[in-house]
């Protein structure tokens, strides 16, 4: 199984950085970050459509693809490893998973989203939500292994 975070915007080096990377490291699926971004200064409805636009042609043909989005529904950290285990058992190849910018998600990535997730009802950081997504991520790896990283 191949795990590709699609994200709009450049990281930087600091702490948000290390904490994906150092999920990341742990992670034994493939994993890709691609970060995509729209140079131009366009009204914010237009560069909403534009990043949608970006996200979606890069997401894999037949990919289940998560879109990150504070309106999507909450799951414990045993529910999403299940729907992974579950993806992963059903021979899913790819899993794209998608951080909007600044002005969030466009519909057009909803509709087409397997997932609508969200780590709960507040706003994050983007490159916070990176590193919480390796985490989460990390985490179901361990829950499927039946590994103690996870403890109730």
């Amino acid at each position: 199984m191949r795990l590709h975070v699609l994200a709009i915007g450049r990281g930087r080096k600091g702490p948000e950085r290390d904490l994906w990377e150092s999920y990341a490291g742990r992670i034994r699926w493939s994993l890709e970050l691609r970060e995509l971004e729209e140079k131009r200064p366009l009204p914010a409805a237009e560069r909403v459509a534009r990043e949608s636009e970006l996200l979606l042609g890069a997401v894999p043909d037949d990919a289940k693809l998560v879109a990150l989005d504070e309106a999507g529904r909450t799951m414990t950290s045993e529910a999403f490893a299940t729907r992974l285990g579950a993806w992963r058992d059903d021979g899913i190849g790819d899993i794209a998973f998608v951080i909007g910018g600044a002005d969030g998600l466009g519909d057009e990535v909803r509709r087409r989203a397997d997932l609508v997730l969200a780590f709960g009802e507040m706003t994050w950081p983007h490159l916070v939500v990176r590193g919480m997504l390796a985490e989460q991520i990390y985490r179901a790896q361990q829950i499927l292994a039946g590994h103690p990283y996870h403890r109730n």
